[in-house]
Formats: C-alpha cells, sequence, structure tokens
C-alpha cells in the first residue's frame, strides 16, 4: 500500500475509534478511556494533516519548490508529535487529582472495549508497519502506544473484577502518558534538527572529510555541507581542492562513489586546483557538476 494511503486509512481508522472509545468512556465511567478519546480525537486529526501533507511530499519539484516537496511530509511527523506531546500533557493534568479521589469503573465494559481496541490498533499497525517516512514513523509510534495501553487495560479490567482497587484507572492513565511523552519528544527533536538542516543522524561529518581527503589526487576539502530533506535522502555539497586540474574527472567520480557507498544521493561536486592556492583558499568555483537531478533518478 502506498504511504499517502497508508495515512489516510490510519486516520479513518483512529477518528472512528476515537467517538466510540468517548461514548464508551462515558457508559462504563472511565476517566483512562474518556482521556483516552480526547487523545486519541487529537491523534485523528493530526493524522488527517498528516496525510494531506503525505500526499503533498509526493509531487515532484516545480518552480515554487525547486527541492521539491519532501519536507512536507516532515511537517506533518512534526505537528503529529506536538499533538501527542500536548496530549499527554494535558491527560497528566487531568489525572493527577483522580489519584487522591478514583471513581468506580465498569471492569467488564472495560475488557470488551479493551479487546476491540487492540484490533482495530493491530489492523493499522499492519498496515503502516513497512513505511520508511518520519511521518509513517511516528504513526507507527502511536499505534504501538495505543496497542500497549490497551494491554494495560484489558489487565487493569481483570484486576477490578476481584477487586475495587479502582486507583488503578488514573495510575493506568498517567503510566500512558508518561510512556507516549518518553517516545515521542525524541522523535520531535529528531525532525526539528531535520528542519534545520542538521548533519543526517548517523554521519560523522569530520570522518567523512577525512575519508575524502584520503583520496587520490586531493589536496584538501574547503567545504562539506551535509543534510536530508526528509530523513531518507541524504545530500552532499563538496567543494575539493586537487593537486592537478588534470585529474578533475577522476576525482570526482571517486568522490561521488564514496559519497554514494556511506548512502548520499543527490551530489554537488566544485574543483579547484592546488596549482592555483588563491583559488583554493578563495573557494573560487574552476568546475562544478551537481549530479541531483542524475542521482535522484537513480536512487
Amino acid at each position: 500500500m502506498s504511504s499517502k494511503r497508508a495515512v489516510w486509512l490510519a486516520f479513518f481508522l483512529n477518528l472512528s475509534f476515537a467517538i466510540v472509545e468517548f461514548i464508551a468512556g462515558g457508559i462504563f465511567g472511565s476517566s483512562a478511556v474518556l482521556a483516552d478519546s480526547v487523545h486519541d480525537l487529537g491523534d485523528a486529526l493530526a493524522i488527517g494533516l498528516s496525510a494531506f501533507l503525505e500526499t503533498i511530499s509526493n509531487r515532484q519539484e516545480d518552480s515554487r519548490y525547486t527541492l521539491g516537496y519532501k519536507r512536507f511530509s516532515l511537517l506533518g511527523a512534526l505537528v503529529t508529535a506536538v499533538i501527542l506531546m500536548t496530549g499527554a500533557g494535558m491527560v497528566i493534568l487531568e489525572n493527577v487529582s483522580k489519584l487522591f479521589h478514583p471513581q468506580p469503573v465498569n471492569d467488564e465494559g472495560l475488557l470488551w472495549l479493551g479487546i476491540i481496541a487492540i484490533s482495530v490498533n493491530v489492523l493499522a499497525s499492519l498496515v503502516i508497519r513497512k513505511g520508511q517516512t518520519k511521518n509513517e514513523s511516528i504513526l507507527s509510534l502511536h499505534f504501538l502506544e495505543d496497542t500497549l495501553g490497551w494491554l494495560a487495560v484489558i489487565l487493569m479490567a481483570i484486576v477490578l473484577r476481584f477487586t475495587d482497587w479502582y486507583i488503578l484507572d488514573p495510575l493506568l492513565s498517567l503510566a500512558i502518558s508518561f510512556f507516549i511523552l518518553s517516545k515521542a519528544i525524541p522523535r520531535f527533536w529528531s525532525t526539528v534538527k531535520i528542519f534545520l538542516d542538521a548533519v543526517p543522524e548517523g554521519v560523522d561529518i569530520k570522518q567523512v572529510k577525512n575519508d575524502l581527503e584520503q583520496l587520490d589526487h586531493v589536496a584538501s576539502i574547503n567545504q562539506l555541507n551535509l543534510w536530508t530533506m526528509d530523513g531518507l535522502e541524504k545530500n552532499a555539497i563538496v567543494h575539493v581542492c586537487l593537486k592537478q586540474i588534470e585529474d578533475m574527472e577522476a576525482s570526482k567520480t571517486a568522490i561521488r562513489h564514496h559519497l554514494k557507498h556511506i548512502g548520499f544521493h543527490n551530489i554537488t561536486i566544485e574543483v579547484d586546483s592546488d596549482q592555483d592556492s588563491h583559488a583554493c583558499h578563495k573557494r573560487d568555483i574552476h568546475a562544478i557538476e551537481s549530479q541531483s537531478g542524475h542521482d535522484h533518478h537513480q536512487h
């Protein structure tokens, strides 16, 4: 299934179940379920926005967005993470006071609702489990969190059939909320770093620069810019100073081969000769080759 169809299906599943949760939470008297319904409704709205942005992200580059639309998918992931964190914070504020005044809940209703909830979340997880975009990744986190949360609800319902430990209801809400925060905050920061054009995760720029400088004919690397548009495709701009300008083609081929080997797709190379040290230090461009379009179609 394509990325955009998977996200749209996840949206409809989440929205439908959020409505069911809200009604059932009121009927069964569970603050945990009511809080989770508000959380899931916020998630559904975020997923809907993400689905819309995911559709836009699949467009080809044009005169308005010459680097393409890939970061629209990132924007969806960012919005979803913010809503997850906001929803978790609201649930925490709502349920702290209920620790001191727990209310009775309908354990049998919660048990059946939990079984239905797990079925819905497992189905949604199967739909997007093979997704690779940041957007799909954070949606996968959401469905994992919901599945684990509802497993806990089922266990709570079983315990409440034999006890009156109604404090488990707000305790469970707090536990789920802190779990969401522990996962959503790192994903949020990871997405923000991509927006800020940080060096891609897992890439040591000092090591890359050192490896390039060890290539034959290379005198120095005067500029090295590494970034990613969407967390998947890695881009590089290299300004290299050569010992002999006659070795330009062989050097560009070697640099491009090395960068592709470590996962870079779109590569732009600027070349100067060490014979003209002023040009190398000033980084005046003797020759420029952009392989962005070519590499984009190859990967």
